[in-house]
């Protein structure tokens, strides 16, 4: 991100993250109790209070479909493509009926404040140019929904800005399958208006979520496994104009 055309949306942004900070004692005690449902429950207050008043800050129009889909309760694994910086708060401001961390890249988790709250929230970071860090990474997402706690991840592993959805990776799809929760595909349309169009933060910008209904992996065969993920892909890219669906490509060597 540029910082000179964007150092006061960027005060703004580190200003934000208080409101949630109400909840970290809270979070924290929970944490070290190891009740991990008045957890999550406080996990999703301070991320939900986050996201909102990040689209109040912003203005952004925010529009969300199909909210009859969102989980009454976890673990769930949400899909979605990745468009922009914007996904995480509009995520947060959206999906506001159970707690859920996100699988991110690890730059994110080196920013000062903000990486400190993605880790409270059960985020997990992942370099994806290290196959084995990405792999260790799923592993313990894996661990996180075994104790019932739900994640977002984005498949493509790395923003479209906008572009065409990127083809998505089979591996990361593990995420659900390994311990049978089900997938919630979210389609985000419209996030890179926020920063990634004109390289600056703006006010006004219009998205919206699609959230798809849920896809139970319980009992998936290994065929249907190896599937999921483009399944996944076509349900989301449904959302989406046609023009943003993905080309198709050559398999990759890293496939997560």
């Amino acid at each position: 991100m540029k910082i000179l055309p964007n150092i006061i949306p960027l005060i703004k942004i580190k200003n934000s993250l208080k409101f949630p900070d109400k909840y970290k004692a809270d979070i924290e005690k929970y944490r070290r109790e190891g009740n991990a449902e008045k957890e999550r429950e406080f996990i999703l207050k301070a991320s939900s209070v986050w996201g909102k008043n990040i689209i109040d800050i912003f203005s952004i129009d925010l529009t969300v479909n199909g909210r009859e889909n969102l989980p009454e309760k976890g673990p769930v694994v949400y899909v979605s493509n990745h468009q922009g910086y914007g996904d995480i708060p509009v995520c947060c401001a959206a999906l506001d009926k159970i707690q859920f961390g996100f699988i991110a890249k690890d730059n994110l988790f080196k920013i000062p404040v903000f990486g400190k709250w993605m880790l409270r929230i059960r985020s997990l970071s992942m370099d994806r140019e290290d196959i084995r860090a990405a792999m260790r990474a799923i592993e313990e997402g894996v661990s996180y929904i075994k104790q019932g706690f739900s994640l977002l991840i984005f498949p493509e592993g790395t923003r479209s800005r906008g572009g065409r959805v990127k083809e998505f990776k089979k591996g990361s799809l593990k995420l659900a399958t390994k311990p049978g929760v089900p997938v919630v595909p979210i389609t985000i349309d419209g996030s890179y208006r926020i920063y990634e169009e004109k390289g600056k933060v703006v006010n006004n910008a219009k998205v919206a979520i699609t959230i798809h209904p849920a896809i139970p992996t319980a009992g998936m065969s290994k065929t249907e496994q190896n599937q999921l993920a483009e399944r996944v892909q076509h349900i989301i890219e449904s959302a989406l104009p046609e023009e943003l669906h993905a080309l198709e490509e050559a398999p990759k060597e890293n496939n997560i």
